[in-house]
């Protein structure tokens, strides 16, 4: 265990160095008395026999010695290079036994829970500490349930385990990570807490979210009523076709600008963990049917087929959100019939995973397709591929990041395949099992 004490080792390291050699010069009047018995009491032929003996023991003992003390040094540059690391981080550790006494606090722990290593290691935390001021923080943070803000990141019962608290007054923003520490025979004997403080980076989060909530209210009005007034140009049959195309170029406008920020808003909320869920049984068969009933008149306009190929087994009820899946549904087809060409084709379908509590659904599209080297970036806010860009020059690069988000908040995953001008395949997964949908939505980073 890494020692932080404050006085002298170096004359603690002499020391010990001296008792290391010290059982070696004990050993050596032994072996000499030995001798000196022998060469009075064994023939000359077995006393060069037994001196040599001896001699070889002497030596042995010799770099016996030697290699304890080289042993002993080495692991003393490892502690304290170990020492140094654990110093230097600024992300705070506490280790506890299986009984929460505490054995090792770090520097970074004196620091941000503001209490001495010498007052606190040897401590054994209750409940009750939450009670004592000087206590209290670092009872929240081992005993996560007493904090007044907590939200969990790993199932329960997985290690390492993952919480986000939040404290009020002194705001504050801490994330824990909890692992177990092993004997190395399977047992635990204690836990490790690596605590990070996150108020900085959780209040710049937070005003950039208040910034795009407030400036994409702001400029949501003003579109809404340029639209408007759009809409009432265009219904005015004394424009001449050049003045009716202009107004409708513009109306297109300011309905994509409107998309756009309607998506900024669903991010902020969605990155706050706010977006708000109404999770309910569905048919999910019939709700596709449906989706794809309302996507129709789109593929028609694009001269693109759009087919559904129902399974062929009965796929259980599934706990939905019907609006923000619809959203994921209009994105993937959206792009699937925007992306395609002409007199290409979609196909939905759905499947029930053997063996696993999941149904998987796939789009499929026969259009452009994504560069090899952009797939892995394809769910990440304000991504557009670079063909993509060439092809339809329109589009924020967000919807895709609000699927993803939506489907991880289902339980499911999503994912894609993708061949150059060949097209792509994009595919998520839902759970039939209700339980492995998170409990409450999680502040996305």
């Amino acid at each position: 265990m890494i020692s932080f004490g404050r006085g002298s080792k170096q004359d603690a390291r002499d020391e010990e160095n001296r008792v290391e050699m010290k059982i070696f010069w004990i050993s050596l009047p032994f072996l000499a008395g030995v001798f000196l018995v022998n060469l009075r009491y064994v023939p000359g032929t077995f006393l060069f026999l037994v001196g040599g003996a001896l001699i070889l023991i002497g030596i042995a003992l010799f770099f016996s010695a030697r290699r304890e003390i080289r042993l002993t040094k080495e692991v003393r540059a490892e502690e304290s290079d170990l020492e140094g690391i654990v110093s230097s981080l600024e992300d705070a550790l506490v280790a506890y036994d299986e009984n929460f006494k505490v054995f090792f606090f770090s520097p970074a722990a004196e620091k941000l829970f503001k209490l001495q290593r010498d007052d606190i290691v040897g401590h054994k935390l209750q409940a009750q500490d939450v009670e004592k001021s000087d206590l209290q923080l670092l009872t929240q943070v081992v005993f996560p349930s007493l904090a007044p803000g907590m939200i969990s990141r790993s199932p329960i019962g997985t290690y390492p385990q993952v919480v986000e608290l939040s404290f009020a007054d002194p705001a504050l923003e801490l994330r824990v990570v909890t692992s177990p520490i092993n004997d190395g025979r399977g047992g635990i004997i204690g836990f490790v807490k690596i605590v990070r403080n996150r108020t900085r980076e959780a209040f710049l989060i937070k005003s950039k979210n208040e910034f795009l909530t407030v400036a994409s209210h702001q400029l949501r009005g003003p579109i809404t009523n340029i639209d408007w007034a759009l809409q009432t140009l265009l219904e005015d049959k004394t424009l001449s076709q050049g003045s009716a195309s202009l107004v409708q170029s513009a109306s297109t406008a300011s309905k994509e600008l409107l998309a756009i920020i309607e998506d900024l808003l669903n991010i902020t909320k969605i990155e706050e963990g706010h977006f708000g869920y109404n999770f309910q049984p569905m048919n999910l068969v019939e709700f596709v049917n449906k989706v794809l009933t309302e996507a129709l008149p789109q593929a028609r306009r694009a001269s693109v087929k759009l087919f559904f190929d129902k399974p062929k087994e009965q796929v259980p009820q599934t706990i939905i959100d019907p609006q923000k899946l619809s959203m994921v549904f209009n994105n993937l087809l959206d792009n699937a019939i925007r992306y395609n060409v002409l007199n290409g084709e979609v196909v939905v379908k759905i499947d029930r995973l053997p063996d696993r509590p999941f149904v998987e659904v796939t789009v499929k599209d026969s259009g452009i397709g994504i560069p090899p080297q952009q797939v892995e970036k394809i769910f990440t806010k304000f991504f557009r591929a670079d063909n993509a860009l060439k092809f339809q020059t329109e589009g924020s690069g967000l919807g895709l990041y609000i699927a993803k988000n939506i489907i991880q908040a289902h339980g499911g995953q999503i994912w894609t395949e993708s061949e150059l001008n060949r097209g792509s395949v994009f595919h998520f997964t839902l759970p039939t099992d209700p339980t492995l949908i998170p409990p409450h939505e999680v502040v996305i980073e």
